[in-house]
C-alpha cells in the first residue's frame, strides 16, 4: 500500500463523519498538546487517550480515510485478544465503518503520522452487551495504536459516482478552473484490469470547459492541486453510462454500465482568466510572475510582444530579436484596449498568450501595423512579457501636500479628456481625485478649505460625465453628495434637476430647480430648464388625462351619457390663468437647455 505523506481534505469532503455527537478531536485540538505519557479523555467520550510517541507534522485523518495501523487489543487485565504485531502485516481500513471497533476509529481521527497511543474504551465504544471471541460482554478494552500512513478518500459528487483518493499530494492550494488549460497523466481500466484508455507518455492537454474522455475527469480535475495523483471509481452515469464506447486508437470497447478505475495525475494547469468578464479578451498564463503585485490602472509599463491574426500572420513585435520593448500607461488609451486592460492585471515577469476579439481590438477599422495589415473586425492573439512597471503611488503612500497636488493633477486630466469627449475617462479621472482627498485622510484644519473645494468640483465633474453618458442615477448621487455639503449650490441642483427629468420623476426636478432659483434668480441656464420642465409637466398632465379617461371608459360601459361627459371633463380640464400662461410660453418658445450649458468646473 503507497503511504499518504500528508492530509489536506476539508471536513465537508469526506462521508460519514457525526459517529459521535461531537467530535472527540476538537476538544483535542483546542486544548494544549498531549505530552508522552500523559493521558486525556476524548470530549465527553468516555474514550480516554495516552500519548506514547510523538507524531510527525499537523495533519490527522477523517471518516471516510483509508488509514493503516499496527494494534494490539487488549482487556484492562492485559490479556491480549487481538493482534497485528503477530504476523507482522498492518491493516488497512475506512474510518467510519467500525470494522475493529467504533470508539477506535474516533480515537485515531485525533492522530498525527507516526503516532502511537493507548486507547482505552468503555462498552459502548468497544464490543458492549454482547462482547467477542476473548473479550467478555461489557468490558472495558485498550487499543495500543501506531497510525503509518492513511489515503484521503474523497465522495466528489457526494452521491458515490465518484469516488477519489488520494496517492500523493499536490503542490500549493491552487485548482484549476472551468477556463484553465490543463496537463493530465491518466490510466482508464475495467474491473478486470483491461486498459482501455491512456495517455501518451508526455500526457494529453486541453481547455476544462471542453471536457475529455467522459464526464469523470473533468469533475475530478478541478478538485486537484499541480502535482496531485489520485485513484478514481468511477460509476457507469459519469462515465460512459448504458451505451458503452466503441474501440478506438487501439484501445478495445468499454461495455455498456462499466464501471472505470482510473490513475490519473494532474501534472500541470495554465490559469486562464476572463479579463473583461465579457468573454472578449482572455489571458492564458505562460509563466507566472514574480510576488503577488499587478501592474493595475495609471501603472507605467514595459512590456515585449508578438502579434499576430488567426491565420498566423504576424503584424508586430515588440521588444523581441534585440527591438526595443514598448512603455506606456495603463488606462491611458495609448494601446488597444484589450492590451491595456490585460496588461493591468499582470505581475513583473509573467507571461501571457491574450486572445483578443475586434472590441477590444482594432474594431471595425482597417489598422496599419509594422509588420503587416490588421483587416477590419479581426481576432488578434499578443504573446507578452511584463519586463517592469512602476505603480501609481496608492493614497496612502503620500503626504497632505502630495494629495492634495495628486488630486488636482487627476481633476485636470479629467477635464482635458471631458473636452475631448472621452466623458468614460474622465468621470474615472474625477473619481481617482477624490480617492486621494477622501474624508478619510487626517487633514489640518488650513487644508480642509482645499479638499471640499476640490471634492465638490469633482463630485459636479462627475455628474456632468455621468449625464453625458446617460448614468442619470449616478449624476444624482454625485450632486447629492455635494448637495450635502452645501445645499444651495446651483450646479448641483441644475444638474440633479436634469438627470430627475430624464428618469421622469418631476416633481424631484421641480423642487431643485426651486431651490437653484432661490439662490440665483437670474440664472438663465436654471430658468431655460424650468421652461422645459413646464413643458414636460404640460405633456405628462395630457398623457396622464388620456389614461383617466381611458379606465374610467372601461369601467363605466353600461351608460354611455355620463362617461360621455366625463370624457369631455377630463380631456379639457379648466385651466387657471397662470397653466395656460406657461403652457403658451412653452409653446411659443421650445427651448431646450443643453446638458453641458454650465460648464465644467475648472477652478
Amino acid at each position: 500500500m503507497e503511504v499518504e505523506k500528508g492530509k489536506g481534505t476539508d471536513v465537508s469532503d469526506v462521508q460519514g463523519e457525526d459517529d459521535l455527537d461531537e467530535e472527540p478531536g476538537e476538544e483535542i485540538e483546542s486544548a494544549p498538546p498531549l505530552k508522552v505519557g500523559e493521558e486525556r479523555e476524548l470530549g465527553n467520550s468516555g474514550i480516554k487517550k495516552k500519548l506514547l510517541n510523538n507524531g510527525i507534522h499537523w495533519e490527522t485523518p477523517e471518516f471516510g480515510d483509508e488509514v493503516t495501523v499496527h494494534f494490539v487489543g487488549t482487556l484492562l487485565n492485559g490479556i491480549k485478544f487481538c493482534s497485528t504485531r503477530d504476523n507482522g502485516e498492518p491493516i488497512t481500513f475506512e474510518l467510519g465503518e467500525g470494522k475493529v471497533a467504533k470508539g477506535l476509529d474516533n480515537g485515531i481521527t485525533t492522530m498525527k503520522k507516526g503516532e502511537r497511543v493507548l486507547f482505552t474504551l468503555p462498552p459502548d465504544f468497544g464490543y458492549g452487551a454482547e462482547g467477542r471471541d476473548g473479550v467478555p460482554h461489557d468490558s472495558i478494552v485498550q487499543f495500543e495504536v501506531e497510525l503509518l500512513s492513511w489515503i484521503t478518500v474523497v465522495d466528489i459528487c457526494k452521491d458515490g459516482g465518484i469516488i477519489k483518493k488520494i496517492m500523493e499530494k499536490g503542490e500549493r492550494n491552487e485548482r484549476p478552473s472551468d477556463l484553465d488549460e490543463v496537463l493530465v497523466k491518466y490510466q482508464v481500466t475495467l474491473a478486470g484490469g483491461t486498459i482501455v484508455a491512456k495517455t501518451p507518455e508526455e500526457g494529453y492537454e486541453f481547455y476544462v470547459k471542453d471536457g475529455h474522455l467522459f464526464p469523470a475527469l473533468t469533475k475530478a480535475i478541478i478538485t486537484m492541486k499541480r502535482g496531485e495523483k489520485v485513484k478514481l471509481i468511477v460509476q457507469p452515469k459519469y462515465a460512459f453510462g448504458d451505451k458503452g464506447k466503441e474501440a478506438t486508437d487501439g484501445f478495445p470497447s468499454i461495455p455498456p454500465n462499466s464501471v472505470l478505475n482510473v490513475e490519473l495525475e494532474l501534472v500541470s494547469f495554465k490559469p486562464v482568466i476572463d479579463v473583461t468578464g465579457d468573454s472578449k479578451v482572455f489571458k492564458k498564463i505562460l509563466k507566472e510572475g514574480e510576488g503577488a503585485l499587478v501592474a493595475n490602472e495609471g501603472a507605467a509599463v514595459t512590456i515585449s510582444y508578438i502579434a499576430w491574426l488567426e491565420d498566423g500572420t504576424v503584424f508586430e513585435r515588440k521588444g523581441v530579436d534585440g527591438g526595443q520593448p514598448l512603455e506606456f500607461i495603463t488606462d491611458e488609451e495609448q494601446v488597444i484596449p484589450g492590451l491595456d486592460r490585460a496588461a493591468a492585471t499582470m505581475k513583473k515577469g509573467e507571461q501571457a498568450l491574450l486572445t483578443i476579439c475586434p472590441e477590444y481590438g482594432f474594431g471595425s477599422v482597417v489598422a496599419e501595423r509594422d509588420l503587416a495589415v490588421v483587416p477590419p473586425s479581426s481576432n488578434l492573439v499578443y504573446e507578452v512579457e511584463m519586463l517592469d512597471f512602476v505603480k501609481e503611488k496608492a493614497p496612502w503612500e503620500l503626504n497632505n501636500q502630495e494629495k492634495i497636488e495628486a488630486a488636482g493633477k487627476k481633476k485636470e486630466e479629467g477635464n482635458i479628456l471631458f473636452k475631448d469627449g472621452n466623458y468614460q475617462r474622465a468621470g474615472k479621472k474625477y473619481d481617482k481625485a477624490v480617492d486621494y482627498v477622501s474624508e478619510d485622510g487626517l487633514f489640518q484644519d488650513d487644508e480642509q478649505k482645499q479638499i471640499k473645494a476640490l471634492r465638490i468640483s469633482c463630485w459636479l465633474n462627475g455628474a456632468a460625465c455621468s449625464l453625458k453618458l446617460s448614468d442619470f442615477w449616478g449624476a444624482i448621487q454625485l450632486c447629492s453628495k455635494v448637495l450635502d455639503f452645501k445645499s444651495y449650490n446651483v450646479k448641483a441642483l441644475y444638474r440633479r434637476a436634469q438627470a430627475y427629468m430624464k428618469t421622469s420623476d418631476l416633481i424631484s426636478a421641480e423642487m431643485d430647480i426651486k431651490k437653484a432659483l432661490e439662490a440665483d434668480p437670474q440664472n438663465r441656464e436654471v430658468k431655460l430648464l424650468q421652461k422645459t420642465l413646464r413643458q414636460l409637466q404640460v405633456e405628462s398632465n395630457k398623457r396622464d388625462a388620456k389614461l383617466f379617461t381611458n379606465m374610467f371608459a372601461q369601467m363605466s360601459k353600461g351608460s354611455s351619457m355620463p362617461v360621455k361627459k366625463l370624457k369631455v371633463e377630463i380631456a379639457e380640464p379648466e385651466k387657471s390663468e397662470e397653466a395656460a400662461a406657461t403652457e403658451r410660453e412653452c409653446v411659443a418658445e421650445p427651448s431646450t437647455p443643453s446638458e453641458d450649458r454650465m460648464a465644467v468646473d475648472q477652478s
